[in-house]
C-alpha cells in the first residue's frame, strides 16, 4: 500500500504540487488535470492496487491532494504529522458525545409529557 500526500499551490493561474516526503512532483493549468496527472505520477511509483484520492482546498490557492493505493475496497483520508495524531482525540471524543444527546433527547421527551397534553390526544 502507498500513501502519496501532495502540496499543491496556485501562481499566475498554474497550479503545481510537490509530494510532502519525496520527490515526486507535477504541474497543470487546473486541479482536474493536476490531480490526474498526480495519481498518474504515483501509479509510476507504485501500481500495486486499486487507487483512491482525496482533494481538500486550504484556500483558494493551496490545496492538499492525496493518493492511497492498494490497501482494501474501503476508502479513507489517511492523514500525517498532527493530524494522524488528532485522530483517535477524535474518534473518543465522538464516542462519547452520542451518550450526551441521548440524555438530552430523553430530558426533552419528558419536558412534553409535564405539559399535560400529548400531540395523539
Amino acid at each position: 500500500m502507498g500513501v502519496f500526500t501532495f502540496v499543491c499551490r496556485s501562481s499566475g493561474g498554474d497550479w503545481s504540487a510537490k509530494q510532502l516526503s519525496g520527490e515526486l512532483e507535477a504541474a497543470a493549468t487546473s486541479t482536474y488535470e493536476l490531480q490526474r496527472k498526480l495519481v498518474q505520477v504515483a501509479l509510476s511509483a507504485d501500481s500495486s492496487g486499486g487507487v483512491h484520492t482525496s482533494f481538500s482546498l486550504i484556500t483558494p490557492s493551496s490545496a492538499v491532494f492525496q493518493v492511497i493505493i492498494g490497501g482494501g475496497s474501503g476508502g479513507a483520508f489517511i492523514g500525517s504529522g498532527a493530524s494522524a495524531a488528532a485522530a483517535p482525540a477524535a474518534a473518543a471524543s465522538a464516542a462519547e458525545a452520542p451518550p450526551a444527546e441521548e440524555k438530552k433527547a430523553e430530558k426533552e421527551e419528558s419536558e412534553d409529557e409535564d405539559m399535560g397534553f400529548s400531540l395523539f390526544d
